[in-house]
Parts: structure tokens; C-alpha cells; sequence
């Protein structure tokens, strides 16, 4: 296992994180607390040290499982966990990003996980009604008072980032080290925006679903898939369309020629996508995570990253496309664009 820098920060991170959200039993899915231990353990023995929970996770059952499994091993993992879901649907202020929220969520996080910090608190979605400035303030004091170290966003557009990053930089307030985003081979759209924005600050990038739901496994186009919910969740988000099928049965194409598995060669189109880029994946049986690992000793060829980045590329959509057109370029650069080899934008 390698390990990465995440973002600006000095934290070394595997450059493959265990996600958790399978581990539990309050949902329809989960994996039991004695199989949840195998899957960490085998993450563990593969060189993983990056756990990535929630609070909102099996309501609160997965940190539950962790705090329970980490113990003495607290101190090499790198333990990630976030806030902002709905823990109790009667109080409106057991939701959202306001500060009142945050503190009482990380509190009992930090019960859940028995531990006096987090590596990494994650703000879990935008809720689009705190005002960003009250948020990073918070999350600042947090980071202040030492019960957490590093401070990351999810699910949330680029420009707030953006701004809440440019406040914490004039106020000297802890930085957004990472962003967290849904990317894989059959969803590319955080190209237009949440992936430049990362470049430009440094910031890693955490792919949840690098999978699709495990659309890019084979389960689909191997074999027939029999998790009725999986398929039911799949469908009403597109994947399994012929068109995110024909991408599935590519995967297993090349997996096939490099005598890997699709998960492998998945994962790897993530990893190949930059030094920033940190795979996400989750797992309800050790042999899944198992499976997963291996993708980093997996080096896709070129002519298959060509391959699977044109038949799953996205339009860039405006301004990105007008800007790239010849005609603009000319008009906005002039004879500086025939003088200077600009380096590509992509």
C-alpha cells in the first residue's frame, strides 16, 4: 500500500479509504458487527489506515462498530467522519450546518467513536441555508480546541468551496484540505467545475461510488445481479441504463485482457486521474475489500484509459466549451495564444 498527502496538509493518508456506510444494521443493508470486523481487519492488513464514517451512518450504529474495533489501533488510523444529516426528524436543529448542529453532532460522534478526536470532519452536504462563513467559523473552533485536526467538504457545488475557502485563507481559519464527490467511469460531471477548483487549491478528491453501485463490478454483465434493493437504487440513478451497460461490459472487456477483475480496473481509472484522486470504496465481505485493494498494483495502459475516457466523456457545457473554440481563444488572446504553447486546461 502507498500512501498519499491529503490535500495541503502534511496527513498521510492510503490511497484507497475504507468507506462504512455497509457497516450496520439499522438500514434495509449492512453487514453485521462481526463482519464488519473482518472487512476491517482486512483493510488493516492491506496497509489501509483512512476510515471514512458518518454520524448519520445506520444512525449512528456504524461509529458505534468502529469505536468498538479500533481500541489500541486509534492511533495509526486516520479516521474520518462528518455531520449535517438528520439525526432526529422532530428537532429542526438536529440537521443542517449551523453551528448548533455541528458542536452537539461531533460531541456525539466522539462518544460513538470512542475517541478525543477526529482526523477529519467532513461537512456531509450543503444545506443551503447556513450561511458558509458561520460553518467554517465553527468548524475552525473545533479544529482550534484539538477535536479535530482537518477540516473537508461533500457534496456540495463549487463555488461555495470556493468561497468558504477564500474566507478561511483572509481569516486564518483551518483550510478545506479535501472535497468529497460522487466520480467514477458513469459519473464524470465534477469535471466541469468540482475537479478544477480542487487542482487549484491543492485539495484532495475522496470518490464515493468509484463503483456505481456495483454496476462496475460485473454483477450486471457477469453474472445476474439478485440484491432487489442495489437494483432498485441503481436504476433510479441511471446506471443501469444500456448506455452505463455498455461501459460495465468495456470494464470487463479490459479487465479481462489484463487477467484482473472489473472492480480492479474501476478503481484504477479513479487512481490513474491524478495524484489527488482517493478512491472511495465499501464493503460488505472481506473478500470485496480484498478485491478492491489489489487495484493499486493495477496500471491501466494508456490505450485503455483513452478508451474508457471517450466512450464516458461529458460535455463540458458553458463557459468551458465557448472558452475552448478557436474563435474565442483568438479574440480573448490575441497573437499571445500563436506565440505561447499554453499548457492544456483538461
Amino acid at each position: 500500500m502507498r500512501y498519499k498527502l491529503l490535500g495541503p496538509s502534511g496527513l498521510r493518508v492510503s490511497e484507497i479509504c475504507l468507506g462504512t456506510m455497509s457497516m450496520g444494521q439499522n438500514w434495509p443493508f449492512g453487514a453485521d458487527e462481526a463482519t464488519s470486523r473482518q472487512v476491517l481487519d482486512a483493510y488493516l492488513d492491506a496497509g489501509g489506515n483512512f476510515l471514512d464514517t458518518a454520524n448519520k451512518y445506520h444512525e449512528g450504529e456504524t461509529e458505534e462498530y468502529l469505536g468498538r474495533w479500533m481500541g489500541d489501533r486509534r492511533n495509526r488510523m486516520v479516521l474520518a467522519t462528518k455531520y449535517s444529516l438528520a439525526m432526529d426528524h422532530t428537532d429542526p436543529n438536529a440537521a443542517g450546518n449551523q453551528r448548533k448542529n455541528l458542536m452537539q453532532s461531533v460531541e456525539a460522534s466522539l462518544r460513538r467513536l470512542r475517541t478525543d478526536s477526529i482526523d477529519l470532519l467532513w461537512v456531509h452536504a450543503w444545506d443551503s441555508v447556513t450561511p458558509y462563513e458561520e460553518t467554517m467559523r465553527g468548524l475552525d473552533d473545533l479544529v482550534r480546541s484539538g477535536k479535530v485536526h482537518y477540516v473537508g467538504i461533500s457534496d456540495t457545488p463549487a463555488w461555495v468551496v470556493s468561497a468558504a475557502q477564500v474566507l478561511a485563507e483572509l481569516r486564518g481559519w483551518a483550510n478545506v484540505v479535501a472535497i468529497q464527490v460522487e466520480y467514477s467511469l458513469l459519473a464524470r460531471t465534477v469535471e466541469r467545475d468540482l475537479l478544477p477548483m480542487a487542482q487549484h487549491y491543492g485539495m484532495s478528491v475522496a470518490a464515493w461510488a468509484p463503483l456505481a453501485g456495483g454496476v462496475l463490478t460485473g454483477k450486471y454483465t457477469r453474472a445476474v445481479e439478485n440484491d432487489s434493493l442495489r437494483q432498485s437504487g441503481n436504476a433510479d440513478r441511471g446506471r443501469t441504463t444500456e448506455s452505463s451497460l455498455a461501459v460495465a461490459r468495456a470494464v470487463d472487456r479490459i479487465a479481462d485482457d489484463l487477467d484482473v477483475t472489473s472492480t480492479q480496473v474501476a478503481i484504477a481509472w479513479v487512481l490513474a486521474h491524478g495524484y489527488r484522486c482517493i478512491p472511495i470504496v465499501g464493503a460488505r465481505k472481506p473478500s470485496q475489500i480484498v478485491d478492491a485493494m489489489a487495484a493499486t498494483d493495477v496500471v491501466l495502459p494508456p490505450e485503455a484509459i483513452a478508451e474508457l475516457d471517450a466512450l464516458t466523456a461529458i460535455e463540458l457545457g458553458f463557459p468551458h466549451h465557448f472558452l475552448r473554440t478557436d474563435y474565442v481563444a483568438d479574440l480573448v488572446l490575441g497573437q499571445v495564444r500563436r506565440k505561447i504553447d499554453f499548457p492544456p486546461r483538461d
